[in-house]
């Protein structure tokens, strides 16, 4: 077979999502952005491409994200500009909020969530996707722990109302400009004198904390006695942590302390903060996020302290299906109309319009089924009831109406269907 007649597939590291499976995704989406918007967070959008340097400034140029997993692209060559797919969205989020000096004309913090596709070249695997889907949220331009642990509670709650439970949260604080650079160095000294790779130790002199998100096990394995960085905080930074480890605590939402955890992102200051799952395997992170006070100076901004965080739609649809919990999700269809005969099928047709029109959810057999094939077309549309009509029930000026599941079936007058079956429907 030659190639151009082979058909084709998605691309590697991606795939579809269908209808047998989109009302779970689209369920998840609402109820992971559902308490932001009564939290009082308003919806943005930005470009799924951006200048290269956003990112390369705003998320680090030692990341893995910069160096390894960025899809890039250049414009033709009379404009030359070198742009990516956005490995992430905070960096898009504070660009797009600095363009339109939202931190000008409104109350401080300008309090933003998104729902959206990510990209990053990674070797796929379940759970790691090259596009994968985000809802998250930036509150831009406030310091104040009470902002770090609103954001937890509101991903705490999102979770929860889909029913997922076993997740747990991972807190740190990787400090501030005060206090990070005594640590830093500390670091970096520990970290010379380890066996590691050339890239490893370039990797530790840009940015040593990298190192310890490193998860191999031959760098793990060497970092037991690395200093912690909860050693080296400054009383103003151990004094913000315990204020948001005490709001948490007040709101009910367990958390456990880990001195470890370093996001993968280079923007993060103080506050950071993980929800894993325990039924992923390695992927095991859902969501998660922290503080980065000096984001909006890196890409050119004024001094904005800021906190946001990211969860994954297609992981948490992942955990759900580990933890066997199941969505419930409304039919698609509620109505499916079997007109027989070709006068019954312009009536029938007139009256599945007149459904849609009152907000009824309503389909029609089409391509001239046969009555068998029609009404196993029914079953298999999920819909609640069939109205089935000949030419005999329309000189009569009546449908029958029949209920699916249980098999009951009358006739309902033609002019009284709709108001009928918004009754039943209710």
């Amino acid at each position: 077979m030659s190639s151009s007649s082979q058909a084709f597939q998605a691309p590697k590291g991606t795939y579809d999502v269908l209808p047998a499976t989109a009302g779970a995704v689209l369920a998840v989406r609402e109820a992971l952005a559902a308490p932001l918007r009564r939290a009082g967070y308003g919806y943005i959008e930005t470009p799924v491409f951006e200048d290269v340097n956003l990112f390369a400034r705003g998320v680090g140029e030692s990341t893995d994200i910069v160096t390894k997993e960025m899809f890039t692209l250049t414009t033709r060559k009379e404009e030359g500009q070198e742009l990516a797919l956005r490995p992430e969205s905070t960096a898009s989020v504070l660009r797009a909020a600095l363009q339109a000096n939202l931190h000008r004309i409104g109350n401080l913090p300008v309090k933003l969530w998104y729902s959206g596709s990510q990209y990053r070249y990674e070797r796929p695997q379940k759970g790691r996707y090259r596009q994968f889907w985000q809802v998250g949220a930036e509150a831009i331009g406030a310091e104040d722990p009470a902002l770090d642990a609103e954001l937890i509670i509101l991903a705490d709650d999102a979770y929860r109302s889909l029913g997922l439970r076993n997740f747990r949260i991972l807190l740190n604080s990787l400090g501030d400009k005060q206090c990070r650079p005594v640590y830093r160095e500390a670091l970096q000294n520990y970290l010379r004198g380890l066996d590691l790779d050339e890239e490893t130790l370039r990797r530790a002199e840009i940015n040593p904390l990298r190192v310890l998100d490193d998860k191999r096990e031959s760098v793990q394995d060497q970092l037991g006695g690395a200093p912690m960085l909860v050693d080296f905080l400054c009383e103003d930074c151990k004094a913000y942590h315990e204020q948001v480890r005490e709001l948490l605590t007040a709101a009910g939402v367990a958390f456990e302390d880990d001195p470890k955890l370093v996001r993968g992102l280079d923007y993060y200051t103080r506050t950071t903060f993980e929800f894993v799952h325990d039924g992923l395997g390695a992927q095991s992170a859902v969501g998660g996020g922290g503080r980065y006070d000096g984001l909006s100076e890196m890409i050119g901004g004024p001094e904005l302290p800021s906190v946001g965080w990211a969860l994954g739609v297609d992981r948490t649809v992942l955990a759900l299906e580990a933890e066997g919990v199941t969505l419930d999700i409304p039919a698609v269809t509620d109505v499916f109309a079997v007109p027989l005969g070709e006068q019954a099928r312009r009536v029938l047709f007139g009256a599945v319009t007149e459904l849609r029109r009152a907000g009824v959810s309503a389909d029609l057999v089409f391509g001239g089924k046969s009555i068998k094939a029609a009404m196993k077309a029914a079953d298999r549309s999920g819909a609640r009831f069939a109205v089935v009509a000949g030419e005999r029930d329309l000189a009569d000026g009546v449908v029958q109406l029949k209920d699916l599941s249980s098999g009951d079936q009358t006739p309902v007058a033609l002019d009284a269907l709709v108001t009928t079956l918004k009754e039943k429907l209710q």
